[in-house]
């Protein structure tokens, strides 16, 4: 009986927050408080935004010259594929870390099923070979992948 008043209780005071906003903003008017603006957010001192970011485009901070370099096609020894997932979006550039190297290098990622590739700094990550690798934003959007998918690529050095 207690759990079942407790939760009522706790849905009333919900509904009652929710149907409330309204009703704060008009006192908020009424007593001289501004409802805060919605401003797009300015570029911090290294020229990423550090705030607001909702969209792809925003966090990627490639240039299109920089696109266009990476979109190049090229050949290069295959390595082996892996099954990649959005790595950091904070950390820019065009970039796979997998276990497939040992060291830093040039490379390249294509995805089998669209035939699309990408330029990339192959990035040495911990693992056995069958484990999977993070890929950059960037390289995601230029592979035009969806960047919620594991997405499974050839790798090439």
């Amino acid at each position: 009986m207690l759990k079942t008043m407790v939760s009522r209780i706790a849905c009333v005071g919900a509904l009652f927050a929710v149907t409330g906003c309204a009703e704060f903003e008009q006192l908020g008017a009424a007593l001289g408080v501004a409802k805060p603006e919605t401003t797009t957010p300015a570029p911090a001192a290294d020229g990423v935004p550090t705030t607001g970011l909702s969209t792809a485009e925003a966090l990627d901070q490639t240039t299109d010259a920089e696109r266009q370099a990476a979109a190049q096609t090229g050949g290069g020894r295959a390595l082996g594929q892996t099954v990649a997932s959005l790595g950091s979006p904070a950390e820019p550039g065009f970039w796979l870390k997998t276990p497939l190297v040992q060291a830093e290098t040039a490379g390249r990622v294509r995805d089998p099923a669209t035939g699309l590739s990408v330029a990339v700094t192959l990035i040495p990550i911990d693992g056995p070979e069958t484990a999977g690798s993070r890929l950059s934003l960037s390289a995601m959007r230029l592979l035009e992948v969806n960047l919620t998918d594991l997405v499974t690529l050839q790798v090439l050095a």
